[in-house]
């Protein structure tokens, strides 16, 4: 049997939840991992289990001006990157009038620019070698969008829309792109790193209800573990043609299928409205 040979990943925001257990699948099967992480001194905590095969580099996701920098030197240290995890972000969940200017901006920072710029800096070393795989994440709500989300929403829907793109521009170099849309996972995503806030007008009563119920009865009682998404994301790329979009949890996949659902019976339903705008002949 031909022996595998180990790929290089780089993963972002690696300190703990999905980003962690995709490192620790990926160096427990034999790969090499380049980690980011906000503890300022690099340090994680597979550092000492694989001294040989990890690195970690202190990267603030928002910080846009040392991407190149980061990405550079992890280049330098195992010789490139075949497999790039753009997994940094958080959630917000909130009334949508409600939500000032600045904080759905800096949820964008990190959900959709940081990752868009990321993808750039490393795009150049899969284009040299003519191979490759981009996992951006997105979520459920990257598909569909529900109450309290507007703004997560919107950042995962743009998140979807140009790695849809960027798969038809870099397919012919060899380079996969694969969206992932995580359910709920028993991770920090519903508390320590899901922002939320209400409104204070009756008008929003009802959604200031879920977003308070959401808080205190989603978390730690998600369908998925955390610990089965690295693997996942190992099967996936050893994948001779990996998916563009790969929901993740049951929870996940029924969502998605019914918001299917919905918009080809929407689709139905308007359908001679659509068409009404077609020129005379």
């Amino acid at each position: 049997m031909t022996k595998k040979t180990p790929r290089i990943w780089f993963i972002t925001g690696a300190d703990k939840g999905l980003g962690y257990s995709a490192a620790k699948a990926a160096l427990a099967q034999g790969d090499r991992v380049i980690v980011t992480v906000l503890a300022p001194d690099g340090s994680h905590g597979l550092s000492t289990q694989y001294p040989d095969t990890l690195r970690a580099f202190h990267l603030d996701a928002r910080d846009h001006d040392r991407f190149d920098e980061v990405v550079a030197q992890a280049e330098t240290v195992f010789g490139g990157i075949d497999v790039l995890v753009n997994n940094a972000g958080y959630g917000l969940l909130a009334v949508a009038e409600a939500t000032p200017a600045q904080k759905y901006r800096d949820m964008f920072e990190i959900n959709f620019f940081g990752l868009a710029e990321m993808t750039r800096a490393v795009l150049p070393i899969m284009r040299r070698k003519r191979s490759g795989h981009i996992i951006n994440l997105s979520s459920k709500a990257g598909f569909g969008a529900s109450a309290g989300f507007a703004f997560y929403s919107a950042s995962k829907f743009a998140v979807e829309g140009y790695s849809e793109a960027l798969a038809m521009e870099v397919k012919h170099l060899g380079i996969h792109v694969t969206i992932i849309e995580p359910g709920g996972f028993r991770s920090d995503f519903a508390g320590p790193s899901l922002v939320s806030a209400s409104s204070e007008e009756a008008d929003y009563a009802a959604t200031n209800c879920m977003i308070a119920e959401y808080v205190e009865q989603r978390h730690g009682k998600q369908q998925s573990d955390p610990a089965k998404f690295g693997p996942a994301l190992c099967r996936l790329v050893d994948a001779k043609e990996p998916p563009l979009r790969l929901p993740l949890g049951e929870d996940s996949l029924q969502f998605i299928r019914d918001d299917i659902r919905a918009v080809s019976a929407e689709l139905d339903r308007w359908e001679d409205l659509s068409k009404s705008t077609a020129v005379d002949e």
